[in-house]
């Protein structure tokens, strides 16, 4: 599923068993804001939660523009509880996107698909208006990492990955450290696999410090090491932490100014006919003129003024 628009630089879980929470996270700015029936939500509520969600939802007559994407993390498939999610919030007014943990193969999400087209077909339609119900995994093990070329392959609706990186040291036994070279190959193979099938998304771990100077240091480090390694989103698990994860995977002022004049300078040095020529001493090409036009895209989705750069840069000429 191409769905290059989607943003998601933050993905921000609200537990679904706390009315509070939830109403709170309609106020707040993040690109993503995910319902959580899983993990912050114990047994015994489950079932609470989930109608509590749903009620939560249906008054919306419309998302929140400060919001960009609303969407649910229902529980895993193996559970007694995912086929009762879908049924009850599939069809949710505003729901964007559905994330599904523990995905360990594609018989998973082709269980979802097949829900969602059930109970409410108007999600998954073959109307080219509709706006589908995405699919968001989390590959959170290493027989998900050894099959992401099924489970990538297994649903058109699938909109992004997400590694779980708790899970995933807990099903290797290996103990988290703050380097995290001991997820380099699993994190490797997600944002190598997304952009192998054209996903949108892919969604680096959990930064489990987030309080004082030294928990905003930390996760400043682990975003620009994510950022680094190809991801282009991170996981939150505190509304302090979406600024600085969306702040971090946007483009960079200088970036955005340099890809800008890259633009500028080749529009007219492709009039010349010049497909390669030099701006500051460095060569530029196609590849180069690529990665400019993708990152002028995504800070004009970040809500950078693209035009006011434009007009800055106006007679920049190819060297």
């Amino acid at each position: 599923m191409a769905t290059s628009s989607v943003l998601r630089r933050a993905l921000l879980y609200v537990p679904a068993s706390s009315q509070k929470f939830m109403t709170k996270s309609l106020s707040l700015a993040s690109d993503n804001i995910t319902y959580d029936l899983e993990d912050s939500v114990t047994p015994a509520n489950k079932q609470t939660a989930r109608t509590q969600l749903r009620d939560h939802l249906s008054p919306l007559s419309n998302k929140p523009a400060s919001i960009g994407e609303l969407a649910v993390r229902i529980n895993a498939v193996s559970t007694p509880y995912a086929l009762d999610d879908l049924t009850t919030l599939a069809s949710a007014p505003n729901l964007d996107a559905i994330v599904i943990p523990k995905v360990n193969s594609a018989s998973d999400l082709s269980f979802v698909t097949d829900v969602i087209r059930h109970a409410a077909p108007q999600r998954h339609s073959s109307d080219p208006t509709a706006s589908p119900l995405k699919l968001i995994a989390l590959i959170e093990s290493a027989r998900a990492v050894m099959d992401l070329r099924s489970i990538c392959a297994a649903s058109p609706y699938l909109s992004g990955l997400i590694f779980a990186a708790e899970d995933f040291a807990l099903d290797l036994s290996i103990t988290r450290t703050p380097g995290l070279a001991e997820f380099l190959y699993a994190r490797s193979a997600i944002v190598t696999a997304a952009r192998a099938f054209d996903l949108p998304s892919s969604i680096d771990l959990v930064c489990t410090s987030y309080k004082g100077p030294e928990g905003v240091k930390r996760l400043e480090e682990e975003c620009q090491n994510g950022k680094e390694m190809g991801f282009n989103g991170k996981q939150c698990i505190h509304p302090s932490q979406v600024e600085v994860a969306q702040r971090l995977f946007a483009p960079a002022e200088a970036e955005v100014e340099w890809s800008v004049r890259v633009l500028v300078a080749d529009d007219k040095a492709s009039a010349a006919g010049r497909g390669a020529w030099t701006l500051d001493g460095k060569m530029i090409d196609a590849p180069v003129v690529g990665k400019a036009r993708a990152v002028v895209a995504k800070a004009a989705k970040c809500g950078m003024d693209i035009e006011s750069i434009k007009a800055k840069w106006k007679d920049q000429n190819p060297e």
